[in-house]
């Protein structure tokens, strides 16, 4: 690839992985593993082309307002056979049989998951809220003898990795790793979030937030103080690591610590928020590293209204999302928004909560208060 693919940016073509810039470029470095090396080396020389691949398919993000159809599940899961052909050969597709295949089961399971997940809890016709169809490819491998160590959603569809099975599982093992990136489409059609800086880093927080809610929704895990907030803890292959996870919305910064990986860089306030460069190595200016702030004003908002998170603290979020927030938006629009929000569907407690939970993560001060 060209230096100039390499360090240009188009927010509206940034591609979503699930594994965080940071932390690739850490274990490209410091992977004791050759094969680990190997497949983080050319997944980030994937990564550049796969941002071309998106800015086609963006063209069609922002769905036109209307009334939302009854919805209906359509899954379709593709097996790339171990190449970069990502409709190679189609293996299930909705009500079909299931197969022996670990990966293709569960992309076809979880992706069912999360349709279930918005269809029930916010009433959504699939991704784009017009029953697109859900479309996944497992087994995708850049080289013969290294598996891929991502997902990604690319603008149109879900894509998996098998991971290098030394470091990483498979990717389709984690239920809200699915859900995040299937969000990552939600949002697509909905505020079209920039991605890059402030936007971005929403544009991942909200990722976050449907990706842990759907899987502790499936869970009944309804008890916000006690729920399991952490995001991908099943990717680490390493016994070592199984207490791990890729973020951790309760605590950020402290989901992996680990010589080889490196530390969590994830703030969990303001104070601490990071200033990175808008390139591919700068995370676009920290889109996953800053989304911490809002993950943990979100988990504070969750357990301080009480309720399971997906009922009150999720449909704020959620309509949030899809009818106030634009594609520019940054944190304190976030937050003067989904406060507004809590008091018009909820009452002013449920308002003052949410703002009380963005104060504490510093993006509002005292005077930038909205409700007494």
């Amino acid at each position: 690839m060209t230096s100039t693919l390499h360090h240009s940016h188009d927010s509206s073509c940034a591609c979503c992985f699930a594994l965080p810039p940071y932390l690739t470029e850490h274990l490209r470095r410091h992977a004791r593993n050759r094969r680990v090396r190997e497949s983080l080396a050319r997944m980030h020389e994937d990564s550049q082309q796969q941002r071309i691949v998106r800015r086609a398919a963006l063209s069609m993000r922002r769905r036109a307002p209307g009334a939302t159809p009854e919805p209906k599940l359509d899954r379709r899961i593709y097996d790339c056979e171990k190449t970069t052909d990502l409709l190679k050969r189609l293996v299930r597709k909705e009500g079909g049989r299931r197969t022996q295949d670990a990966a293709i089961s569960e992309a076809y399971d979880y992706s069912g998951m999360v349709f279930r997940f918005f269809e029930t809890v916010y009433r959504r016709a699939s991704i784009d809220n017009e029953n697109l169809p859900l479309v996944s490819s497992a087994h995708y491998q850049e080289q013969e003898d290294v598996g891929y160590d991502n997902a990604f959603w690319t603008g149109r569809q879900m894509v998996y990795g098998d991971g290098d099975g030394v470091l990483f599982n498979r990717f389709t093992i984690a239920r809200d790793v699915v859900g995040h990136e299937l969000t990552h489409g939600v949002t697509q059609y909905e505020a079209a979030l920039k991605y890059e800086r402030q936007s971005g880093a929403l544009n991942e927080h909200f990722s976050d937030v449907f990706g842990v809610l759907a899987r502790q929704w499936a869970d009944k895990d309804g008890d916000p103080k006690a729920a399991d907030w952490t995001v991908g803890n099943k990717l680490f292959k390493p016994t070592r690591l199984r207490k791990m996870s890729l973020r951790n919305m309760k605590a950020p910064g402290t989901a992996y610590d680990d010589p080889e990986l490196g530390r969590d860089p994830q703030p969990a306030h303001m104070k601490d928020y990071k200033e990175l460069p808008n390139t591919d190595l700068g995370d676009w200016g920290g889109v996953h590293v800053n989304s911490g702030i809002p993950n943990h004003a979100f988990y504070r908002a969750a357990v301080s209204i009480g309720r399971p998170a997906w009922e009150v603290a999720g449909k704020i979020w959620y309509i949030a999302l899809c009818d106030r927030l634009r594609d520019n938006a940054n944190f304190a629009k976030c937050a003067y928004e989904t406060i507004s929000v809590a008091r018009d569907f909820y009452d002013g407690a449920t308002a003052h909560k949410v703002q009380t939970a963005w104060m504490e993560v510093g993006v509002l001060t005292a005077q930038q208060r909205l409700v007494a």
